[in-house]
């Protein structure tokens, strides 16, 4: 049978074709999803700067333990600003035996101001002995006024031993002497990948130790411990010790390739993002895929349902057809896989760049693997595609070879009772996630409006050949009004092919639903976002610096004549629990005196006159979701993993513009990486005047790469900064729909392929070629509608949900441009891939046509 399978591939190259192109697109999709997440699964940054270490002790990430349902969870995130461990720790882990030195590092946001565009961090000069480092001239610095550098941040600049230069750090700027520079030894080249602080994020520089201490603004913690072996030391007993120690501190201890994760934080950020993220996008995109490859495969076997009984009627048996069938589709995705699997690759390399430039992943991150992927998508394509190939083929393998000929003429009935049924359940469960969305936010909200959307198209695939049927009684009337005879035509076709156009209604619907739905609520989170941020900020004008600004910065404007409020913001993260999820969400500290006016967060409740550094104000929707009160208190984490309970003394709806979490500065104070303000915003009053902008940019000159902007410089930027988070989204969004549109033309073009006897009996009987074709744009007409129709009511319900859920705005923000480009393509797309090949079919003459086969 394969050798008649083979066969049947070289004379039934159409069917076939459309096969293989649904199934290869679908490979090349989910090889690059799977890949992804095969390289995250294997990544683990790198250790360079701790490449001679056994071991770092580090503090990363937090566990959080909940009770869900009688059952305890955990869930780990990482620290949004790097957890450090007591400096004493340094100690007890020198006295573990077989440690032949333990070193503290301490990892300082730096700007080398000869060098502005290179990143660097600034380290005490013991923990040089952790990558190693190899001394090129001169040596190691002797004085708080010495430093010794990295030769790449000298490239360029001229510069070298015993020359000056400028050091941004702490928000301060001050000179210091090179007193040598360094390299890389044998570990490889440290600081290769993207920014970060204390990551390999560029370039390195040593301060001596006492002078990087006082100049961390966590002096009693290091940023890690970096522990070395002694040469004949027992590794698995000096581990154990190891851990022990750390694990007293409530530190973990990083071996191995871990290492990375301990010098790079921002590694295990963007592996769990990746993750997800690839996860995610495999797990729609599989169920996407699926529905359109069993719709295409399904498809392909009812036009040969006339090969299949002549099969039959010449004797060979129902396992004889059905192993043939299996051995076409087989062969099928063997093909697809061979032709996508590299394409897969391809695609996946070009995301992983896009991914880095994006600052998604840091440039450490690369593409590994693949053998294991491209094994996993071809297995489960081929899975699909011959439990779909398997399942259409039942129903004309099982009759008799007397009514197999008869069964290929008559189409069959709409579905069984158990179809019908299991319809209705699914119809049922996504009505029932409407509730479940409206109850929740956040990602448990997406997710659940997600997962409503699949529910309803999986819902409308199974239903689909009685809202076929249905759908073309109630436009009976409709179409042959429009389009007379030919309408009348159209509407008996839509009845008696309810069950062939399953696949076609199923795509349409999964398009519009999906680029309706998901592509529209990052439009909505976007513009959310800029106009409370817009709204809500009342100062004028913003003193900004990309180093930071001390707290004085904010008492010296408050003193210019003309400023009536000056506020201090300190952008950072907290981790909040939550009744389904532990969750780090954006903060920020502010010095509450004169916020009121440089600030309006849209306080619904309370005021932020209490805020202290013992209380906090959150928004509405955190909670919410935290179950929090008014009054109450709040458990949550700073972002270097410091545990905190606060008094809530203000609830406040504009959470998307400035954070769901509002601190007084003082609680920040020594929990964040560099101490110190992103911006201070300044209002003035009416007796401002040209002198006061003028006092304004004096100020800022004071600090290093401070400068004066407009509020609405900083709402521009934020609107790019959302438009660059959303990439992946909108990614996702134009890969799902494209491949569901792909599949709605592929089956569009098989059933137009598959009616050339129709067609010819058609003009044989009287039909003229212009009849035909207004019969067909009725047919169009009708389906499109319908598919319209659900999927945009698909669509509405996910959207609404969603964003009245996460947002609180009960009507969402739908782009004119957006919902005519979705519905314009679908349309076109369907006409065209319609009226081309029916074209084509109407230039065969129809005594031609009527013997041409199925």
């Amino acid at each position: 049978m394969l050798t008649l399978a083979a066969q049947m591939l070289r004379h039934r190259k159409g069917g076939f074709a459309a096969t293989f192109v649904a199934l290869a697109a679908g490979v090349a999709v989910l090889m690059a999803c799977a890949l992804l997440v095969e390289s995250a699964w294997h990544y683990r940054g790198q250790a360079q700067r701790y490449a001679k270490t056994v071991a770092v002790v580090a503090d990363r990430d937090l566990t959080v333990s909940t009770e869900l349902f009688g059952e305890t969870e955990h869930t780990t995130v990482t620290l949004p600003e790097r957890g450090g461990v007591p400096a004493s720790l340094a100690d007890r882990l020198a006295a573990v035996p077989g440690v032949e030195r333990a070193v503290g590092d301490r990892s300082l946001a730096v700007t080398a101001t000869s060098a502005p565009d290179v990143p660097v961090t600034g380290h005490g000069w013991a923990s040089a002995a952790l990558a190693p480092y190899r001394t090129v001239e001169g040596g190691p610095p002797r004085s708080d006024g010495e430093i010794t550098v990295d030769a790449r941040l000298l490239a360029g600049t001229g510069l070298g031993p015993g020359d000056s230069t400028e050091i941004i750090t702490g928000g301060a700027s001050r000179t210091y002497r090179i007193s040598g520079v360094v390299e890389a030894g044998d570990a490889g080249t440290p600081g290769t990948g993207t920014s970060g602080v204390g990551g390999s994020g560029g370039a390195v520089l040593f301060f001596t130790d006492a002078h990087a201490a006082r100049l961390d603004p966590h002096r009693e913690r290091f940023d890690a411990v970096g522990v070395l072996a002694a040469p004949d030391a027992d590794r698995a007993a000096l581990l154990a010790g190891v851990r022990e120690a750390a694990g007293a501190a409530g530190a973990t201890t990083y071996t191995g390739d871990d290492r990375g994760l301990a010098e790079q934080p921002e590694a295990r950020t963007a592996r769990d993002f990746v993750l997800q993220a690839g996860g995610a996008f495999g797990g729609y995109a599989a169920v996407i895929i699926a529905f359109a490859v069993a719709g295409t495969v399904g498809l392909s076997v009812r036009h040969r349902r006339r090969d299949l009984a002549l099969l039959r009627a010449v004797a060979a048996t129902p396992g004889q057809v059905r192993r043939m069938i299996l051995g076409e589709t087989g062969l099928l995705a063997l093909l697809a896989a061979v032709a996508s699997v590299p394409l897969g690759l391809l695609a996946t390399g070009w995301i992983r760049d896009e991914l880095v430039t994006r600052g998604f992943a840091p440039g450490s991150f690369t593409v590994r693997g693949g053998l294991l992927s491209g094994a996993a998508v071809t297995v489960a394509m081929a899975a699909v595609a011959l439990t779909s190939a398997w399942t259409a083929a039942r129903r004309t393998t099982r009759i008799r070879p007397t009514e197999a000929l008869g069964e290929a003429a008559v189409e069959p009935g709409p579905g069984s009772r158990a179809r019908a049924v299991t319809g209705l359940v699914f119809l049922a469960g996504a009505v029932s996630l409407i509730g479940l969305t409206g109850a929740t936010d956040g990602q448990t909200a997406l997710g659940a409006a997600v997962g409503m959307l699949y529910t309803f198209v999986l819902a409308v695939a199974l239903l689909a050949p009685w809202i076929n049927r249905a759908a073309a009684r109630f436009l009976g009337p409709v179409l042959q009004a429009v389009w007379g005879t030919s309408g009348h035509l159209a509407a008996a076709n839509l009845r008696a092919n309810a069950r062939g156009t399953v696949a076609v209604l199923t795509a349409l619907v999964l398009s519009v639903g999906l680029g309706g739905s998901v592509w529209f609520l990052q439009d909505n989170l976007r513009r959310q976002t800029v106009v409370q941020s817009r709204d809500g900020t009342l100062a004028q004008h913003a003193l900004v610096s990309g180093t930071g600004l001390p707290e004085s910065a904010t008492e010296e404007a408050r003193r210019i004549p003309g400023v009536t409020a000056a506020t201090g913001v300190r952008r950072t993260s907290v981790v909040v629990p939550g009744d389904l999820e532990t969750r780090a969400v954006v903060a920020q500290g502010i010095d509450p005196r004169g916020a009121d006016r440089t600030l309006d967060l849209r306080v619904r409740s309370g005021s932020l006159t209490g805020l202290a550094k013992d209380t906090v104000a959150v928004s509405t929707a955190t909670a919410d979701a935290a179950g929090w009160e008014l009054g109450g208190t709040a458990r949550l984490w700073l972002g270097d993993g410091t545990p905190v309970t606060l008094k809530v003394v203000a609830l406040y709806e504009r959470g998307f513009g400035f954070g769901d979490v509002t601190l007084h500065t003082g609680t920040l104070t020594g929990h964040t990486v560099t101490g110190l303000d992103d911006r201070i915003l300044v209002r003035t009053g009416p007796d401002a005047d040209a002198g006061t902008l003028e006092a304004l940019n004096g100020l800022a000159a004071r600090y290093p790469a401070a400068s004066v902007v407009g509020t609405d410089t900083l709402t521009g930027e934020l609107a790019q900064d959302l438009a660059v988070s959303g990439w992946l989204n909108k990614l996702l969004i134009t890969v799902l729909a494209g491949y569901a549109l792909l599949a709605a033309a592929n089956t569009l073009i098989m059933a137009a392929l598959a009616r050339t006897r129709e067609l010819s009996l058609l003009r044989l009987v009287g039909v003229t070629r212009g009849q035909v074709k207004r019969m067909v744009h009725a047919e169009q007409a009708g389906l499109l509608g319908v598919a319209l129709a659900i999927g945009g009511t698909i669509a509405a319900v996910t959207l609404t949900s969603v964003v009245n859920a996460v947002t609180g705005q009960r009507v969402p923000y739908v782009p004119a441009a957006g919902w005519l480009g979705i519905v314009g393509g679908t349309v076109a797309l369907a006409l065209i891939a319609t009226m081309l090949p029916v074209g084509r079919l109407l230039r065969t003459p129809p005594v031609q046509g009527i013997g041409i086969r199925e």
